[in-house]
């Protein structure tokens, strides 16, 4: 089995490392890599979209072709999952600072996300949220996005008062939240058992 990590911008590294001991915990025997280069994605099991800023990401993906290596990797049914600015690139449809920006989205999970629903860095925090099928979890939510309305066949998997912050489409995952900064591996043993 492999995972790739997407690794143009965010939380890489931590990923990588999360990854690595939910598949020790699952008792999975792969390997997960970090990768900014087309032909690494097509080749994996799985990925993951990280945070960072999502019209750099978008840029970046679509400029270095892993933009259509991840839609395909969903179309034959694989694991995506998108974290924070990773969530808004795997969107539908943006709010107006992504158009403004004319972030171009990759349109997996019909979804209309918000940037920066929360507010900007210094209103950054950690919660507790109900999370369907892994129940309480503590989420850190830095500069978050959140999920303005849900298309037929999107499934919310959890909520933070008003705002939904985590959606399943499918095999598709978005979470406005950050779970590789926490040691709690639960969301990426959910991942992985998609493979």
């Amino acid at each position: 089995m492999r995972v790739a990590v997407v690794g143009v911008q965010g939380d890489v590294e931590e990923h990588v490392e999360i990854t690595r001991k939910a598949m020790e915990r699952l008792g999975l025997d792969g390997e997960v890599v970090a990768t900014r280069k087309s032909g690494v994605v097509s080749g994996s099991d799985a990925v993951i979209l990280p945070g960072g800023e999502s019209t750099t990401i978008s840029k970046l993906i679509w400029r270095d072709g892993i933009a259509e290596e991840i839609l395909e990797l969903a179309r034959d049914g694989r694991p995506v999952m998108g974290t924070c600015a990773g969530l808004i690139v795997l969107a539908k449809h943006g709010d107006e600072q992504v158009e403004k920006t004319r972030t171009k989205l990759l349109g997996l999970l019909d979804v209309k996300v918000k940037r920066n629903a929360f507010g900007r860095q210094r209103e950054s925090f950690e919660a507790e949220l109900d999370f369907k099928g892994i129940g309480r979890y503590n989420a850190v939510f830095i500069r978050a996005p959140a999920v303005k309305w849900v298309g037929e066949g999107v499934e919310v998997l959890a909520r933070f008062e008003d705002k939904i912050v985590a959606v399943r489409q499918k095999n598709v995952i978005g979470l406005a939240f950050h779970p590789e900064l926490t040691e709690d591996t639960r969301i990426h043993e959910f991942f992985l058992s998609l493979i």
